[in-house]
């Protein structure tokens, strides 16, 4: 039986000049799938919603 990684949602907070900076530091750090992203009550800011796993040693 093979096992798998649990999902896992991540949220994050920002300015949007940082969400590709995010995003490919995620990247790297887990197995991540498409980014969300929505605007956040206060102006200036953005939500990123991110599905991830953790990455195994064969990845």
């Amino acid at each position: 039986m093979s096992r798998t990684s649990p999902v896992f949602e991540i949220r994050i907070i920002c300015a949007p000049d940082d969400t590709d900076r995010i995003r490919a530091a995620l990247a790297k750090a887990f197995t991540v799938g498409p980014a969300r992203q929505y605007p956040t009550r206060t102006p200036g800011r953005v939500r990123l919603y991110l599905t991830a796993t953790h990455r195994t040693t064969d990845q």
